[in-house]
C-alpha cells in the first residue's frame, strides 16, 4: 500500500494490462475507423423518406445501420477503456470527448432513422419481418415497434441527439473530480503513511485497528464534504436531465423510462424495497451482533466492514485467483472455464491499480474483440477474488452472448448481466465454504458471504429507493441541493441500519460519492441479480444438465429475449417477490450461524 507502488500508467508492465489490439491494431487503426464515421452516416441518411417504400429498401437501410454502429461501439470502446485506464492521461481525454462528438454528429445525422420506421404500417412491417432475409434484425425491430409511443418526430429526435454530448456533463465532470482531481491524504498505519485513494480506502476499512478505520473514515469523507455543494449541483443536474427525457418522450416518470426499454414492470422496483423493509430486522440483529463480536460500546459507520471473524491470513496471487475460478465454476463444465480462465490470463485484463485509473472494476465487451475486464487487484484481500470471479461472469456472458446472436440483438440487459456475475460469487462462496480447512475458515467465509449479501442486496436496495426519492421529489417541483439530498440519505441509513448504529456528522455524504447514481436506476438490477442469482446457482448445482442447459440457454439469449422472459425461462420468477424473499432468507440463515458460532456468543 505505500504510495511508491502505485505506478504510473506508464511503467505498468504489458502482461499485467488488457491487449486492445483485438480492436485495432494500433492507434492510426483507430484514426482511420473514426474517420470512417461521416462517410458510413451519410450512407444511412440516403435512406432517408424511402424506409417504408419496400422491404428491400428497410433491409438496405439496417444494413448500413449496423455497419455504422458496429464501427461506433469498437471507436468507442477502444477510447473509453483507454480513458479508464488512465483518467488523467490528455490524449484519452481527447480520444474520448471525439468519439463522443462523432457519435452525437451520427447520432443527429440518423435521427429520421426510427421516427420513419414507426411511420410504416404495423401490419406492414409485420409482414416484411417475416421474411428470412430479416432474419439478423427481426428481434430488434419487434424491439423498436414496443418503443413506438416514446418515439417522436424527426425533428424532436434531432434535438434529443444534439444535446446528448452536454447531457454527459453532470456524469463526466462527477467522473473527474470523483477519480482525478480529489485528494484524501494518507493514513497512519504500522508507522507508515500509507495513501488514501478509492482502492486503499476499502482495505483500511477492513483494518482491524479502529484508529486506522477512524482516520480513513474521517478523511475520506472529509474531501467530500469540502465539494458537497459541487457534487450536489452535479447529481441534481444529473436527475434533472433524466426527468426532461422522461417527460420529452411522453413517460409517466424518470422511473417508467428506465424500466420500459427493458420490460419490466414498476412494481417489480417496488416489491424490491418493499420485501427488503420487510425484511430488515435480520440486518438489524446482523448489526446488533457485528457490535457485540466487535466489543464495542457503540458501533460507528466505520465499523461495518471490519471482518467479524478470526482474520485468516491469506495472500492470493492473481494467478492463484484464476486457479480458483476454474475449480470454483467447475459445474458449468470444461468449455465454461477453460475460455474464462485463458482470458483472465491473457489479454482480457487490466490488473492492477495505476495512478489515475478508473477505481473498482468493470467488464465491457464489444461484438468484435475481448469482453474487457478492468480490475484493481491485490493479493492481500479474498474480496478481490470476488471481485474477478464477478466481473468473469459479466465477460463469459457477453462471450455466450455475442457467438450466438445476430450484431443487432447480441446485447443483453444490465437486469440480466448481474445475475451471471453474482451467480459466478455463489459458486466461489460454496467452493470455498466447502472446502474450507477449519472452524475459523468457516465462520470467516460465513461473515464475508453475509456482509458480500448485504452490499449486494440490502445496501443496493437502499441506494435504489434514494435515487427513487431524489427523482420523486424533483418531478414534484422541490429544488435538490446539498443539504435535501444527505437529508434523504441520513433518513436511509437509520432505516436500514437501525437504532444501534452511530452516525457521524459526515456519513450522509456517502449519498454524494456514488457513481452509478449518474445512470439512473441501474443499482437495483444488483438487487434483483443476487436474488436471481442465488436461486439459479442453487437450481443448477442441485440439479442436472437439465437445469445446466436452461442455464447457458439464458446466457446465450444475448438481447434474443426481454430480462424477465429470459430468467423465467431459466427457472426463476422475478415478477414474484419469492426470489428476493429467498435470498433474505438465506441471510438471515447464515446471521443465525454466526450467532451459533462466533467467539462470545
Amino acid at each position: 500500500m505505500a504510495e511508491h507502488s502505485i505506478p504510473n500508467r506508464a511503467d505498468v508492465p504489458a502482461a499485467d494490462r488488457w491487449d486492445l489490439s483485438t480492436l485495432y491494431k494500433s492507434d492510426d487503426d483507430w484514426e482511420a475507423a473514426l474517420a470512417s464515421i461521416p462517410a458510413l452516416t451519410e450512407t444511412l441518411a440516403a435512406f432517408k423518406g424511402t424506409l417504408g417504400d419496400s422491404a428491400a429498401q428497410l433491409l438496405g437501410a439496417l444494413k448500413a445501420l449496423e455497419r455504422l454502429e458496429r464501427t461506433i461501439e469498437l471507436v468507442a470502446q477502444y477510447a473509453s477503456l483507454h480513458y479508464a485506464a488512465d483518467l488523467g492521461d490528455a490524449a484519452a481525454q481527447e480520444r474520448e470527448g471525439r468519439v463522443t462528438m462523432a457519435i452525437t454528429q451520427a447520432d443527429s445525422a440518423a435521427s429520421f432513422f426510427f421516427p420513419e420506421l414507426m411511420a410504416i404500417a404495423d401490419g406492414t412491417i409485420r409482414t416484411w419481418m417475416q421474411d428470412t432475409s430479416f432474419d439478423d434484425y427481426r428481434v430488434y425491430l419487434a424491439k423498436r415497434l414496443r418503443m413506438k409511443p416514446h418515439i417522436l418526430s424527426e425533428q424532436e429526435e434531432r434535438l434529443l441527439a444534439l444535446q446528448a454530448e452536454s447531457a454527459q456533463t453532470a456524469h463526466k465532470t462527477f467522473s473527474l473530480l470523483n477519480n482525478a482531481d480529489l485528494q484524501f491524504g494518507t493514513v497512519r498505519m504500522n508507522g507508515t503513511d500509507e495513501p488514501l485513494t478509492h482502492a486503499t480506502y476499502t482495505l483500511f476499512m477492513e483494518q482491524s485497528d479502529r484508529a486506522v478505520r477512524k482516520e480513513a473514515y474521517g478523511k475520506f469523507y472529509a474531501a467530500f464534504e469540502q465539494h458537497q455543494n459541487t457534487i450536489a449541483s452535479l447529481y441534481a443536474g444529473s436527475v434533472s436531465q433524466d426527468i426532461f427525457e422522461a417527460r420529452a418522450r411522453g413517460y409517466g416518470s424518470s422511473l417508467e423510462a428506465a424500466l420500459f426499454g427493458d420490460n419490466v414492470p414498476l412494481s417489480v422496483y417496488h416489491n424490491l424495497i418493499d420485501t427488503v423493509h420487510k425484511n430488515l430486522p435480520a440486518l438489524h440483529r446482523y448489526y446488533a451482533l457485528r457490535k457485540k463480536v466487535l466489543g464495542l460500546d457503540e458501533l460507528r459507520h466505520y465499523d461495518v466492514y471490519v471482518p467479524l471473524a478470526k482474520h485468516i491470513d491469506r495472500k492470493t496471487s492473481y494467478e492463484s485467483a484464476v486457479e480458483l475460478c476454474r475449480n470454483a465454476l467447475a459445474p458449468l463444465g470444461t468449455d465454461y472455464t477453460d475460455i474464462l480462465c485463458d482470458g483472465l490470463l491473457h489479454g482480457w485484463v487490466d490488473r492492477y491499480e495505476n495512478k489515475g485509473k478508473r477505481s473498482g472494476a468493470f467488464s465491457s465487451g464489444a461484438y468484435t474483440g475481448y469482453p474487457y475486464i478492468l480490475l484493481n487487484y491485490k493479493d492481500s484481500s479474498v474480496r478481490d477474488v470476488f471481485t474477478m470471479i464477478h466481473e468473469g461472469g459479466h465477460s463469459m456472458h457477453s462471450h455466450y452472448s455475442k457467438t450466438n446472436n445476430p450484431f443487432m440483438s447480441y446485447d443483453y440487459t444490465i437486469f440480466e448481466a448481474e445475475v451471471a456475475s453474482t451467480f459466478n460469487e455463489e459458486l466461489l462462496f460454496e467452493y470455498l465454504l466447502k472446502n474450507a480447512a477449519d472452524k475459523d475458515t468457516r465462520a470467516y467465509l460465513l461473515a464475508m458471504r453475509a456482509n458480500d449479501i448485504l452490499a449486494t442486496l440490502h445496501r443496493q436496495t437502499m441506494f435504489a429507493e434514494f435515487e427513487l426519492k431524489a427523482h420523486e421529489l424533483a418531478e414534484n417541483g422541490t429544488p435538490l441541493n446539498a443539504q435535501v439530498l444527505r437529508g434523504i440519505y441520513r433518513g436511509l441509513l437509520e432505516q436500514y441500519f437501525g437504532s444501534g448504529m452511530v452516525f457521524e456528522p459526515t456519513s450522509d455524504l456517502e449519498g454524494l460519492r456514488i457513481p452509478h447514481f449518474y445512470n439512473a436506476f441501474y443499482v437495483y438490477k444488483y438487487s434483483t441479480g443476487i436474488s436471481a442469482a442465488l436461486a439459479l446457482a442453487k437450481r443448477v448445482t442441485h440439479g442436472g444438465k437439465s437445469e445446466r442447459d436452461d442455464y447457458f440457454a439464458f446466457l446465450k439469449s444475448g438481447g434474443s429475449r426481454y430480462p424477465i422472459e429470459s430468467l423465467r425461462a431459466a427457472g426463476v420468477d422475478m415478477e414474484s417477490t419469492e426470489p428476493t424473499q429467498s435470498a433474505l432468507d438465506t441471510f438471515a440463515a447464515i446471521v443465525d450461524e454466526l450467532e451459533r458460532t462466533l467467539p462470545g456468543q
